[in-house]
Parts: structure tokens; C-alpha cells; sequence
């Protein structure tokens, strides 16, 4: 543990813990900084033993493009699903995948999960370790093989790149 982890186990998120006060505040003071940052400053602090070593961010501009492809993607997915769910329900063909990871690490997993179910029209259903696969639910499967290798290269390769596992 580095120096400010002992103090703030989480900077980033008691950052943004304070950000998102500020932002819901009715109006923005001394006083609603104060409590905001008291109560940022709380939650990860309390919250510190339940949380796992997450491994190191190890290339950030790679992390960066790999959010610009989620928000890129949750935006065109968005879009296909209002086309599906608005159309006829014949057209709808949902699935459950199995995608087999390549990723060692259980905290890198588990935001691969978070990716797959950000995007609208999918949800990651249960991470199988024992398996060392990815359980995946989609509202619209024409390919199968080819839906997974999308998740494969777009989100687990690049998740490999930025945390270097």
C-alpha cells in the first residue's frame, strides 16, 4: 500500500464519489463540499476489506480507447435494440453463449462481465471459473461463433493489453 492508499484506499473513487455529491446537490457550498467530501472519504475507507487487490492499470491510453469503444458501442447497441424490441418479436433470436476466457485474473474478468452487460441487448449471466468462461445472454444471435469472437477481440484482448494479464 502506497501513502495515499493507507489514507484514502481509493482516490479515484472517493473522487468520484464527491463529484457525483456536488453534482446532485441542490445547491453547491462550503458545506455540501465538506459533508461530500466527509462521506468520500467514508465509503472506501469502510469498505476497504471487502474490496479485491485489483491488478494495475498498466497501459492508460490503451484503457482509454478501450472506454471510447464501450461508449461507441453502447451507443450503436442502443440504437439495434430500440430497432428490435419496437419490430416484430419474430425477428428477436436470443441465445446464451459460452465464451471461454483468456484472462487469469478473477477482477479483470468480472469487468469484461461489466462490459458485456453495459452493452444493451446483452448480459453476462455468471463468470464459470472452474470453466474459465464467460456465461453470456443476447437479445439477437444470427452467428454465434462470430458474437463471441466480437467479444473476444473487442473487449478481452484489449482488457489483456491494459492490464497487462
Amino acid at each position: 500500500m502506497t501513502g495515499i492508499t493507507r489514507v484514502v484506499p481509493h482516490p479515484v473513487l472517493s473522487a468520484a464519489i464527491l463529484m457525483l455529491w456536488a453534482a446532485l446537490a441542490p445547491a453547491v457550498g462550503a458545506g455540501t463540499l465538506l459533508v461530500g467530501a466527509v462521506v468520500a472519504f467514508a465509503v472506501p475507507w469502510m469498505t476497504r476489506s471487502f474490496w479485491p487487490d485489483s491488478p494495475r492499470l498498466r497501459r492508460p491510453l490503451a484503457a482509454a480507447a478501450l472506454a471510447a469503444t464501450v461508449v461507441a458501442d453502447i451507443i450503436v447497441a442502443n440504437w439495434q435494440v430500440a430497432r428490435l424490441v419496437l419490430g416484430p418479436l419474430e425477428r428477436l433470436d436470443p441465445a446464451f453463449l459460452r465464451v471461454p476466457l483468456d484472462i487469469d485474473d478473477p477482477f479483470v474478468a468480472t469487468i469484461l462481465g461489466s462490459i458485456v452487460s453495459l452493452t444493451p441487448g446483452s448480459v453476462s449471466v455468471d463468470i464459470e471459473r472452474e470453466r474459465r468462461c464467460l456465461l453470456v445472454h443476447a437479445l439477437h444471435v444470427q452467428d454465434e461463433q462470430a458474437m463471441v469472437q466480437r467479444i473476444k477481440t473487442r473487449y478481452e484482448a484489449k482488457l489483456k493489453e491494459v492490464f497487462a494479464c
